[in-house]
């Protein structure tokens, strides 16, 4: 098949969630003989580049501001999509539902990945809100397929709007990176360190990790890994920390996150908006204990095989960090528990296959 991936930055991934997705899920189906084209964004990746690991990249213009850049790129997406015969495309953020139409317009049927409730992270105004509040009822309209990440997020659907939508997570992997030639880089040593991945905007809650850690008594450092092209003043305000345990060394992408991955004591993951994290999976694979947020969509993905805390509740968050830098004999098990959980649940074999099934109904029903 011909399959066009639309809505993120683009690849190699160098930002968020969609964007490691985007390039798993197109590596995968180029590998299974399918002709994959995935949109990205001149001011994420350079023009260029034409393709990445089999999959074809068109790379086009945007407006770059936080309340234009994926909307504007996404309809010069769907706009030169138009002329390219693809037999199915996937159009990722539920903001993007807007543009879903126009391809059917032209026999081409489309799916929408919606990632999770938008319209909750604190970074947007009233005005981004209400946008993406009709971002979800165009994705009940104007797709043919609605494709949520998290059965939290299917349920959100189908009692809100009384629409039906196909399952289907984010993958990871449970291989270990060797190599540590990041940790060196910034000092750290093996099995020394809290990790925190994210970007760092208010929803993520980087800065109450930051409080409870101040409290923990430990001589291990923590890495806050990650940042955001808006969110200047937020960064700012985290970097204040008087902690001299605390470490900033900004967004670390492929092999280097890789390691911090493999290496860390601990993976803490905060956030509290969103569908099924994948930084959060990706940690669970390379086997860390880890402390969780207690949103449903992270109790729906860690199970039985981390440590939940009531949500964003720092006292609570104090607690498992100290227990665990205390004792962490006792949290053993839970490393082989969480890559078992990831090796079942999130692999993505399964996730591109599932895909590719879902593509090959989309064209033949």
């Amino acid at each position: 098949m011909k399959i066009a991936i639309l809505g993120t930055r683009g690849i190699p991934a160098n930002y968020g969630g969609f964007e490691t997705f985007a390039e798993e899920c197109s590596a995968g189906l180029a590998a299974r003989g399918h002709q994959v084209t995935v949109y990205g964004r001149s001011n994420y990746i350079p023009r260029n580049v034409r393709t990445h690991r089999g999959a074809r990249l068109v790379v086009l213009p945007t407006l770059a501001w936080k309340y234009t850049d994926t909307i504007v790129h996404t309809f010069l997406s769907v706009l030169h999509s138009l002329f390219q015969r693809y037999d199915a495309i996937l159009i990722c953020n539920a903001a993007n539902s807007i543009f879903a139409w126009l391809p059917r317009l032209f026999g081409v049927p489309v799916a929408v990945n919606v990632d999770g409730i938008e319209r909750m992270r604190r970074k947007w105004n009233r005005l981004g809100k209400a946008y993406y509040r009709l971002g979800e009822y165009l994705s009940t309209r104007c797709p043919n397929i609605i494709v949520a990440d998290a059965r939290v997020i299917q349920r959100y659907y189908r009692d809100r709007y009384g629409a039906e939508s196909v399952f289907i997570s984010y993958g990871a992997t449970v291989e270990k990176t060797a190599g540590r030639d990041t940790l060196e880089k910034l000092q750290l040593k093996p099995g020394e360190y809290f990790l925190y991945v994210s970007r760092l905007e208010p929803e993520n809650n980087a800065h109450l990790v930051i409080r409870a850690f101040e409290k923990v008594r430990t001589s291990k450092q923590l890495v806050i890994v990650g940042d955001a092209p808006y969110a200047a003043e937020y960064i700012r305000r985290l970097r204040a920390t008087r902690d001299t345990r605390i470490l900033f060394p900004g967004a670390i992408y492929g092999s280097g996150y890789r390691q911090l991955q493999a290496n860390a004591f601990c993976y803490i993951h905060a956030t509290d908006v969103g569908g099924t994290h994948p930084a959060l999976i990706e940690a669970m694979g390379q086997g860390n204990i880890v402390v969780a947020n207690g949103t449903p969509e992270n109790r729906e993905v860690v199970g039985d095989a981390g440590i939940l805390y009531e949500n964003n509740d720092i006292e609570a968050l104090r607690e498992c960090l100290q227990d665990i830098a205390d004792n962490p004999q006792r949290y053993e098990s839970l490393k082989t528990a969480a890559s078992d959980r990831i090796r079942a649940e999130y692999s993505w074999e399964s996730v591109v296959e599932q895909y590719e099934g879902l593509f090959f109904r989309m064209v033949h029903d």
